[in-house]
């Protein structure tokens, strides 16, 4: 079984999540997830137990648990949710297209960028 781990204090190593969910069980894989750019823990992660019955036994015993001064979250890991290739979020196109926002050019007669200004006499 998959289960996530998040609230998880950003010091915390593979290792020591590794122990954590160990006294419940058999504990195959350990994932911490890292930010791409820094290298540096975003403070979740996924452990992966063979075993249902010891993975619930982990998932009922160490959620709210606190660990370096931050409750864990520790639950039945979800599927990936599966979004098109080129699709981006927070930029409002369906291809990741900037549209308007600040510092887009106006196009009126108040003299935006590239319109005509008009001379007042």
């Amino acid at each position: 079984m998959n289960i996530y781990v998040g609230n998880m204090p950003y010091a915390m190593s593979a290792d020591e999540l590794k122990a954590a969910f160990a006294a419940y069980g058999n504990v195959t894989g350990v994932r911490l997830v890292t930010d791409r750019e820094t290298g540096r823990a975003k403070g979740f992660g996924f452990v992966e137990m063979p075993d249902a019955a010891e993975a619930n036994a982990a998932i009922a015993g160490l959620n709210g648990s606190m660990q370096g001064g931050r409750a864990l979250v520790v639950n039945e890991a979800r599927p990936r949710e599966e979004r098109p290739r080129g699709e981006r979020r927070g930029f409002g196109g369906p291809r990741g297209e900037r549209h308007g926002g600040f510092g887009a050019p106006r196009n009126d007669r108040r003299g935006g960028f590239g319109a005509p200004r008009e001379e007042e006499f």
